[in-house]
C-alpha cells in the first residue's frame, strides 16, 4: 500500500510539473508576440509544399532577391533599411525562409537541401527571370549550393560575411542527435527552447557576436524575439541548426559556379579576411572587401557603404 501511495503521488508531482511547465511555455509565448512587431500589411505569400513562405516585393528594375542570415530570431526584417536604398534601382524581393519569421514554421528537419529547393522554387515561381541574390551569414551556404544546382536562375551573387568551409562542413554526431531528441519533446524541449532564445540571451548574441555594441538598438532586440516565437515549431529549426543538419561542404560547389560572386565582410568581423582567402583559393574570380564600422550585420550598421558596393558590383 505504501508503495502505491508514493507511485500516486510521484505520478500526481509530474503530472503537476508538466502541466506548470507547459502553462509557463504559453506565458513566454504570449509575451514575446504582444508587440506585434512583424505585422505586415503588404505582405505577399508563396504557397510552396513544405509551407507558406513570407516575402515582400518592392521597387522596379533588375529583380534582386535578399536572404536574411539563417538563424531562428531572424527574419527578412534584417533588410529593413536596405529597401529604402536598392528600390529606386531595383524590384527588391526580400522572404522569410521556411522556420523563420513570419513563414510556416512546420515540425520536420530542416536541411541545406531544403532550403537550397525553396530558393530556387521561389526564383522560378515568384520572380520568373534571372536574379541577383543576396544572401547573409550562414545562408550564404544556400545560395552558394542553389547556384551551383541551377545557375540558369541566378546573374550575380554576394554574400555577406560567409561561415567559414569548415564551419560549412560540420555535420551532426551523436550529441547533436541526443539534443535534437531532447528538443523535440513537446513540453521539455520547449522550455529548453524558450530558455535559449530568452529575450536576455538574444541580447547577449547581438551585442557580443553580431554587432559593435553601440549598434544594438531596443526595437532589434523585441523584433527578434518575437520571431524566435512566431509559428507553429520555431524551435524545430533551432534544432536543425544547433545539430548541423543545415550544413553542407561548399568547397566543389564554389570551384564549379561560374557566375560572379562578391564577398562581403565587416571589418569588425574576427578571422574575416582569412575566411576570404579561403573562399578565395578555391575559385580565383571571386571580388571581395570589407565594410568599415560593421560587424556581422553591415546592412543594419553601415546600410550606405553596403549600398555603395551593391551598385559597384551589379552593374
Amino acid at each position: 500500500m505504501k508503495t502505491k501511495n508514493k507511485l500516486l503521488t510521484l505520478l500526481i508531482l509530474s503530472a503537476s510539473s508538466v502541466a506548470a511547465t507547459a502553462v509557463i511555455n504559453k506565458f513566454v509565448k504570449i509575451s514575446a508576440l504582444s508587440k506585434n512587431l512583424l505585422a505586415d500589411s503588404k505582405s505577399l505569400c508563396y504557397k510552396w509544399r513544405f509551407g507558406n513562405i513570407h516575402y515582400t516585393k518592392t521597387g522596379s528594375g533588375k529583380p534582386l532577391l535578399l536572404i536574411h542570415d539563417l538563424n531562428v530570431c531572424s527574419s527578412g526584417y534584417e533588410w529593413n533599411q536596405m529597401i529604402h536604398y536598392l528600390k529606386d534601382h531595383y524590384t527588391v524581393y526580400t522572404l522569410d525562409l521556411l522556420g523563420c519569421g513570419r513563414s510556416e514554421k512546420p515540425d520536420l528537419t530542416y536541411t541545406n537541401y531544403l532550403y537550397v529547393q525553396m530558393i530556387s522554387d521561389f526564383i522560378k515561381s515568384e520572380i520568373g527571370h534571372r536574379t541577383n541574390v543576396i544572401a547573409s551569414g550562414s545562408s550564404s551556404s544556400l545560395a552558394a549550393m542553389a547556384c551551383n544546382n541551377s545557375p540558369e536562375l541566378f546573374d550575380q551573387v554576394m554574400l555577406i560575411n560567409p561561415d567559414t568551409l569548415l564551419a560549412c562542413s560540420q555535420i551532426p554526431n551523436k550529441h547533436g542527435k541526443v539534443y535534437k531528441f531532447t528538443l523535440d519533446l513537446p513540453v521539455l524541449g520547449t522550455l529548453l527552447y524558450h530558455i535559449a532564445v530568452s529575450k536576455q540571451s538574444i541580447t547577449e548574441e547581438l551585442t557580443s557576436n553580431y554587432f559593435n555594441p553601440y549598434s544594438v538598438k531596443t526595437s532589434l532586440i523585441d523584433t527578434y524575439y518575437e520571431s524566435a516565437h512566431l509559428g507553429e515549431s520555431p524551435k524545430s529549426l533551432y534544432a536543425s541548426v544547433k545539430c548541423n543538419y543545415t550544413k553542407c561542404n561548399i568547397s566543389n560547389a564554389l570551384k564549379k559556379i561560374n557566375n560572379s560572386i562578391y564577398l562581403v565582410g565587416g571589418s569588425s568581423m574576427e578571422n574575416m579576411e582569412e575566411t576570404i582567402k579561403e573562399y578565395q583559393n578555391l575559385n580565383p574570380a571571386i571580388e571581395s572587401s570589407l565594410i568599415e564600422n560593421s560587424k556581422y550585420f553591415p546592412q543594419l550598421e553601415n546600410p550606405s557603404e553596403l549600398f555603395n558596393i551593391i551598385q559597384m558590383f551589379f552593374v
